[in-house]
C-alpha cells in the first residue's frame, strides 16, 4: 500500500484536493485531525486557506502545534502548502499571533504597488537545487493566491518569484520543504513536486 502520508486537517484549507493530488502521483493520504494519527504516519503535509492568526489558534486549540514540531523533529518528511507555509514562521505581518518558528523568516503582506491578493499564475527562479524540484525548469509557473509571502532567507530559499517584490515562494531546511503556491493547483509541475515527495516518504 505504500507509506502513510498525513494532511493535517485543523478546520481550514484545502486538504481534500492535496489528498487527491497526493493519491494521484502514487502516495497514500490520510486526513488526520489528532495528535496521534500524527505520530504514526510516515510523512505530514500542512495545507492551507485562510488567515495566519485563525490557523495557528486552530493548531493550538486542537494541540496539534505541538504535534507538528514533535513530528519535524523525528526528521521525517514534512511540506508546508501555502498559508502551511506561513505558519511553519515564526511570525507574520496578519496577526501579532506566533508561529510554529520552524523556519526563521517572517511573512510580509505584499506591497500596495500590485494587486492583492496575488491571484493566478507566476514563474517561479530556482535559487538552489532541491530533490523536489530536480527537473522542472527555471521560471516555470505556478498557482498562487495569497496577499502575504515570507522574505528570501539564506540557506533556506529555493525559489523566489516577484510580485511587487522579490518573495520567497519555495523554502527548504532539513528534513522540511514549503511552496507559497499550490502545487495540487499547479498542473503538472505541481504534481512532479508532489511526486518527488511521495518518493522520498517511500525510500
Amino acid at each position: 500500500m505504500g507509506n502513510a502520508i498525513a494532511i493535517l486537517d485543523y478546520g481550514m484549507g484545502n486538504l481534500h484536493s492535496v489528498a487527491r493530488a497526493i493519491a494521484k502521483v502514487g502516495g497514500r493520504p490520510e486526513v488526520v485531525d489528532d495528535p496521534a494519527s500524527i505520530a504514526s504516519a510516515d510523512a505530514l503535509v500542512i495545507p492551507g486557506v485562510g488567515a495566519f492568526g485563525a490557523c495557528m489558534r486552530a493548531l493550538e486549540a486542537r494541540r496539534l502545534d505541538r504535534a507538528v514540531l514533535r513530528f519535524v523533529a523525528t526528521g521525517r518528511p514534512v511540506f508546508g502548502v501555502c498559508l502551511g507555509m506561513q505558519v511553519l514562521c515564526a511570525a507574520s505581518d496578519e496577526d501579532p499571533e506566533a508561529g510554529l518558528s520552524i523556519l526563521d523568516c517572517r511573512s510580509r503582506r505584499l506591497p500596495p504597488t500590485v494587486k492583492v491578493p496575488h491571484m493566478g499564475w507566476n514563474t517561479v527562479s530556482w535559487s538552489a537545487p532541491h530533490p523536489y524540484v530536480d527537473g522542472i525548469p527555471d521560471g516555470t509557473r505556478f498557482y498562487f493566491v495569497h496577499s502575504y509571502a515570507p522574505d528570501v532567507i539564506e540557506g533556506a530559499t529555493i525559489g523566489v518569484t516577484e510580485h511587487g517584490r522579490t518573495f520567497a515562494s519555495v523554502l527548504a531546511q532539513g528534513n522540511v520543504f514549503a511552496t507559497q503556491f499550490h502545487p495540487e493547483k499547479s498542473s503538472d509541475a505541481g504534481l512532479q513536486i508532489y511526486g518527488s515527495f511521495v518518493k522520498s516518504v517511500a525510500a
